[in-house]
């Protein structure tokens, strides 16, 4: 790829924090193969953490941090397109 399509770009480089306990309690089996396609582009950079403390958000709905940010949804897909669409920020 060349320096000009890198700077051209649409998607920039996202950072993705996710509670491993978090995804065990919410990623289901319908959205685990479209988690795993997104957390493989080139342009997302993510890291899953036994814990991160945070108990209470944990244990009512799915979340991540997102390029620092703190993001909580109803469900997995909702944070799915949340994360597609911090990727094209």
């Amino acid at each position: 790829m060349s320096l000009l399509t890198k700077l051209l770009s649409k998607n920039k480089k996202i950072k993705v924090e996710f509670c491993e306990k978090n995804l065990d309690r919410f990623l289901t089996e319908e959205q685990s193969p479209a988690y795993e396609t997104f957390l493989n582009q080139r342009y997302v950079s993510y890291k899953e953490y036994q814990c991160q403390s945070r108990c209470e958000e944990c244990k009512k709905s799915p979340y991540a941090i997102v390029n620092g940010d703190f993001v909580q949804t109803e469900d997995d897909a909702e944070l799915l397109g949340i994360l597609k669409a911090a990727a094209k920020k």
